[in-house]
């Protein structure tokens, strides 16, 4: 049983009930029907047409569940028609899933499940695993998502964009671009690499939706995986960029993420993961970390912040204009942002130590140390705090 083609074809089965009109769920349920009589079947009678084969059993799955439900009478004239068994079209409908499971009243946790439930058809176990959380737990968060949409209209939609960006489909690409980030900042934990699969699906997405700020978010994904190896070390523990083996980068991953991004780029319409790309690009680019454009850095941040009026972007503004313009500039830009952002401390204590005053920054160390949302970072911050400390007692 070929398991990576059942996946693959998972995601256009349940977009092609969705789109003849069974809901959500109940759809979803006769995929997963299908998909364990093909385990049954397939290894002793392969199908011709694996696809139509599934969208077959699932359809009369699906007719078989409802036609048991009490409420049948409300829905014969959907579905009593079945569609005679035959070579499946040549139509992926799997963008409308991404569109559906990107619905606005979903909770990003619950879109994010729902994502890989239905569009990356990770199993249940599998989700959960990588968010280790029960299994239970992440059921119930899809159950609940999967009842959210059901009932959600879906219509045929163009894979072209419509001028100034604007596209033909419920719901906003932005939204499904926002989704498949926080798949890929999810990382890498359990069995699922979800940055990994995050790159699959935004691949996937960008063969069907010709637009410059999906080429734009595949590219940044793609330039910051190629620096994956890099950035810890054998022991585990953080490695920051500046101190990251750069011959351990993926080349490959790095020319490719910056000839999407050139593309997109050239198409003249920036949108925040260009400019995000850009400069992770421009921190490929540099030979050694001494060698980094910062000024141009400073100059895509501007460029971001001006899109987003993003915080968090301006954070990291700050610390290119302390590489850029000095560690006073950066403690200036530093300055005017909320102390609460996250992350403020630690870029406070990084200026600091630049700057030269160490007990300031050994002592804004430990407390961003303390602050620290993982047991990673909060090793790597109170080392750097143990370190200046050191260097004071010498």
């Amino acid at each position: 049983m070929n398991e990576v083609l059942l996946r693959s074809l998972t995601p256009s089965v349940l977009a092609i009930l969705v789109r003849r009109g069974a809901d959500f769920a109940a759809a979803e349920d006769a995929v997963q029907d299908a998909l364990v009589e093909a385990v049954r079947v397939w290894p002793t009678e392969p199908p011709r047409d694996p696809k139509g084969w599934l969208v077959t059993v699932a359809w009369r799955k699906f007719l078989d569940a409802t036609r048991a439900d009490a409420a049948r009478r409300r829905r014969e004239d959907r579905v009593e028609e079945e569609p005679a068994p035959g070579p499946t079209p040549a139509v992926d409908d799997t963008l409308q899933l991404y569109f559906l499971c990107a619905h606005p009243s979903l909770t990003p946790s619950s879109a994010v499940a729902l994502t890989l439930r239905a569009v990356g058809g990770l199993t249940t176990r599998q989700i959960a695993q990588a968010y280790l959380v029960p299994e239970a737990t992440m059921a119930q968060r899809i159950s609940r998502a999967k009842r959210t949409v059901s009932g959600v209209g879906v219509s045929p939609v163009r894979a072209k964009p419509r001028a100034r960006g604007r596209f033909d489909r419920p719901g906003d690409v932005s939204t499904v671009l926002r989704v498949l980030y926080l798949v890929f900042n999810e990382g890498y934990s359990g069995d699922v690499d979800l940055a990994a699969e995050a790159i699959r699906l935004t691949r996937q997405l960008a063969a069907q939706v010709d637009h410059p700020e999906v080429a734009g978010l595949l590219a940044l994904m793609l330039l910051h995986h190629a620096r994956r190896a890099a950035r810890t070390a054998p022991d585990g523990r953080l490695v920051p960029l500046a101190e990251q083996d750069r011959g351990r980068w993926d080349t490959k991953l790095i020319a490719e993420g910056v000839e999407i991004l050139q593309a997109a780029l050239a198409r003249d319409q920036l949108g925040e993961f260009q400019a995000q790309a850009a400069i992770a690009a421009l921190h490929a680019d540099a030979p050694t970390a001494e060698e980094t454009d910062w000024v141009q850095i400073v100059e895509w941040y501007d460029e971001l912040a001006r899109l987003t009026d993003s915080p968090v972007v301006r954070l990291n503004r700050a610390v290119a204009v302390g590489k850029a313009d000095g560690p006073r500039a950066g403690l200036a830009a530093l300055a005017a942002l909320d102390d609460s952002l996250p992350r403020h401390t630690a870029v406070a204590a990084y200026l600091h130590e630049r700057d030269g005053d160490l007990a300031t920054a050994a002592r804004l160390y430990a407390e961003a140390a303390r602050k620290a949302p993982n047991l990673a970072e909060r090793d790597h911050l109170t080392r750097q705090a143990a370190r200046l400390n050191a260097h004071r007692s010498h």
